[in-house]
């Protein structure tokens, strides 16, 4: 019998990577050094993360401007990732916040290298404790997707009477948007495809459509606000289901990037208008998903999970467009 002997690396870990933007053919599992702490940061060992549109534009580089956020002319790290859920394992000699043991959870829409088996993180960075009965992919499941539902939300007024139109309530913003609303008190109808219709009904709209059997823009009834989650409708589309001063706000730039310059023109002319809110405060908006997941009043959408080594099949799944709410990496099956 042939007996192999290999070499163990302490000092290294597995990590999701790409050393140039492009396509996720561009994906490779590597090892990396694992990462020192700094006297103010924490070392976490991820458990899991996401693996969502923002991601998919770490990966692409594109729209091009991303680059000059997350690195230019190439990556500014090559480990992939925007967010984390894990454990502290070790703690900078000047970090007060966290202990180790700690279970944590954090999110960067600027790129983190967190798709690795460690990470350490700034303990005044974008990093809380997860809740009570929170697993980690759940708290995984919190950053991304509800960050920019409640940026967003934060752009308009909205009280018990307002009404509002999800499009795209089956992926991660557009379901984490249907809670927030409902939180709110507010009137929400959403669309979502047909397999998904009870799924959709569960996080708690007044009306559900079937996209693929109806055209929602053909609604009799008008909306304060109608927000595209997903990017596949347009201002000019949802104009006849909007009210007079209604707002439409899309998750994505739109053809010809006109979600950029509309804001503008139609400020000036008034009636309705399209919004495209820059996200900021990160902390804040998990905080806020932080009280609504102990209050339980909000629960992340997860469809499917991926182990470490099928990371490109994850990306192309996610970039594909056809997710349902969260797909996360599971590290925790991994390490268990």
């Amino acid at each position: 019998m042939e007996i192999r002997f290999y070499q163990i690396h302490p000092l290294s870990m597995k990590a999701v990577v790409r050393h140039h933007y492009g396509s996720p053919e561009h994906i490779r599992i590597e090892d990396m050094p694992k990462p020192v702490p700094k006297p103010n940061e924490v070392l976490i060992r991820v458990m899991s993360t996401t693996i969502n549109r923002t991601d998919c534009g770490v990966l692409s580089g594109a729209p091009y401007i991303f680059r000059f956020f997350v690195g230019w002319p190439k990556p500014r790290t090559p480990i992939l990732g925007t967010d984390f859920s894990g454990i502290v394992e070790e703690v900078g000699s000047k970090v007060r916040k966290f202990k180790v043991g700690d279970k944590v959870w954090g999110f960067d829409d600027n790129g983190l290298p967190s798709q690795a088996e460690y990470l350490a993180y700034g303990e005044d960075k974008n990093i809380l404790t997860i809740p009570q009965g929170l697993s980690f992919m759940e708290a995984a499941s919190c950053g991304e997707a509800a960050h920019y539902a409640f940026n967003f939300l934060g752009y308009v007024n909205l009280n018990p009477d307002s009404k509002v139109l999800v499009n795209g309530a089956t992926g991660g913003i557009g379901s984490a948007m249907v809670q927030l609303l409902r939180y709110q008190g507010v009137d929400v109808t959403a669309t979502s495809n047909t397999k998904n219709m009870e799924l959709v009904r569960s996080l708690g709209p007044e009306h559900v459509i079937d996209y693929e059997k109806e055209d929602f823009t053909k609604l009799k009834e008008t909306f304060d606000v109608v927000f595209d989650a997903v990017g596949k409708s347009t201002f000019e589309k949802c104009k006849p289901i909007m009210k007079e001063n209604g707002y439409y706000l899309s998750s994505e730039l739109g053809e010809g990037i006109e979600n950029l310059y509309l804001p503008l023109i139609t400020k000036l002319k008034g009636g309705k208008r399209v919004l495209f809110p820059i996200p900021t405060d990160i902390k804040k908006s998990m905080e806020y998903i932080h009280k609504l997941v102990s209050e339980g009043k909000f629960c992340p959408v997860i469809e499917r999970s991926f182990p470490l080594e099928k990371a490109a099949e994850a990306y192309r799944y996610v970039a594909s467009g056809q997710k349902t709410g969260n797909v996360v990496f599971d590290f925790e099956g991994e390490k268990s």
